[in-house]
């Protein structure tokens, strides 16, 4: 391993204390390090006895987390005779923009030493959990090290980071109303923006050679309304995978009635505040079992997928990020130029008669408005992953619905300032005509970038 994993796991964290532990459970503050950075989390483990227990690391899902996000799936597994341990996700290295799967696979393999070293856990039986982005985690982690001695998925990918998201946002967009003409703008090409723009972290990772080269025993476990992994195409991407790895250890099981979020749920958008029943039972049972034997290869009968993924398509070169925004720019100005500049004529007293004037100011109130706000909902739309695109009418949400609106006004407008520029192009004064022709230009810009984008999509 390319590496250095330290392991200071006697001495206390310096970011939380330990919780005050479950009846029958203990828990402990650790501290440990992978290179120069430092990790912090807790061993919950079962309280008392000599036994040598199996022990497990868990790994977050997406975004910034602490480690009582899996405190409930921890004590879980220390009540069934587990020791495991949860820590506080890495900052550096991982940004909305930048993500490192390696060193987040190298960040559980040092805690898998951490409980390979403690008096109470069989080092030969200590693995990795992962949930959802750790799903892609777990795997690359066992494939790293020999140490790993079992890897569990929970909610996990056999796709790419951004082809299962641009998925994942038509499934949400759809449920809320939002009508098929608009999943690919709102849901799919902003997405892919941001992928080939490099704002998307891990957005290509391949999760499929690490599946390919993990010889331990794995245990997926898929949900049958998982609105976010896209859970059929996923279990037969990891049973094929392992099968040409020549791993013969592996199950593949389905909770049926559960959302992404493991919990339970009859159409994976809505959901009790309950884990889905036999979800912790089904872990539990398996890495107990491990004690008795490897497992012989199986898989559940796949879930349901209404939509099927698609991979993301190659950008044209005006699809590209600076090409989006040199188009932004050009319009914001030009449109802007018109009202900047009647101010100054207005404060120095100067006055041109300029005809179509309600058009041209119509023109450069609506393009701007539209322009930005079409960015800023689409960037609502991917930092919420779809989630929450507020009321939905006539197929569209309210917001994208005014923003369409807008985008019309601004092209009949748009219209009516050509032609005006047109006729008077031989008797308007330069200031006139350099404004308006100013405007024109937004205009051109404007409306191939608002189409694109789906302002005119019916």
């Amino acid at each position: 391993m390319a590496v250095l994993l330290v392991i200071t796991a006697l001495l206390p964290g310096n970011t939380a204390s330990a919780q005050p532990a479950p009846a029958g459970l203990t828990n402990t503050d650790v501290t440990f390090h992978n290179g120069d950075v430092t990790l912090h989390g807790t061993v919950v483990a079962p309280a008392g006895g000599d036994a040598k227990h199996p022990g497990v690391v868990l790994a977050h899902g997406s975004g910034p987390r602490q480690r009582d996000a899996l405190r409930p799936q921890a004590e879980a597994f220390a009540r069934a005779g587990i020791v495991a341990l949860i820590a506080d996700k890495r900052t550096e290295g991982y940004t909305q923009f930048h993500r490192d799967f390696e060193a987040l696979a190298d960040d559980a393999i040092a805690g898998v030493e951490v409980l390979r070293a403690r008096p109470d856990v069989d080092p030969g039986r200590v693995g990795v959990w992962g949930f959802s982005e750790g799903g892609w985690i777990s795997p690359l982690a066992g494939s790293r090290s020999a140490h790993v001695a079992f890897v569990i998925t929970v909610g996990g990918s056999g796709l790419p980071p951004a082809r299962v998201q641009a998925w994942s946002n038509g499934n949400y967009l759809a449920h809320a109303g939002v009508s098929n003409s608009l999943l690919r703008p709102l849901g799919v090409d902003f997405t892919r923006l941001l992928a080939k723009a490099g704002l998307f972290g891990a957005a290509d990772h391949d999760p499929v050679p690490p599946l390919e080269h993990l010889h331990q025993p794995l245990l997926g476990i898929f949900f049958g309304h998982d609105q976010s992994t896209a859970s059929q195409e996923s279990m037969a991407i990891f049973r094929d995978a392992l099968t040409r790895g020549g791993n013969e250890h592996y199950n593949l099981r389905v909770i049926p009635e559960a959302n992404h979020r493991m919990h339970a749920s009859a159409d994976g958008f809505t959901a009790s505040d309950e884990f889905a029943p036999g979800f912790f039972d089904l872990m539990t049972s398996w890495v107990n079992g491990l004690g008795h034997g490897l497992p012989v290869a199986s898989a559940d009968a796949p879930p349901h997928q209404d939509r099927q993924s698609v991979p993301l398509e190659p950008s044209s070169w005006y699809e590209s990020l600076w090409a989006q925004l040199t188009a932004f720019v050009l319009i914001l100005v030009c449109f802007l130029i018109y009202p900047v500049s009647a101010l100054i004529r207005r404060l120095r007293s100067r006055r041109d008669p300029v005809p179509a004037r309600a058009a041209a100011r119509t023109l450069a109130a609506t393009g701007p408005v539209a322009a930005l706000g079409a960015l800023l909902f689409l960037g609502y739309v991917a930092i919420n992953a779809g989630q929450t695109v507020g009321p939905v009418v006539l197929g569209r949400p309210v917001v994208w619905l005014v923003l369409q609106l807008l985008a019309v006004g601004a092209a009949i407008a748009f219209a009516a300032t050509v032609l005006a520029w047109w006729r008077g192009r031989s008797t308007l004064a330069g200031w006139a005509k350099l404004r308006l022709g100013t405007l024109a230009l937004g205009g051109v810009v404007f409306l191939p970038w608002a189409a694109y984008w789906g302002l005119f999509t019916v």
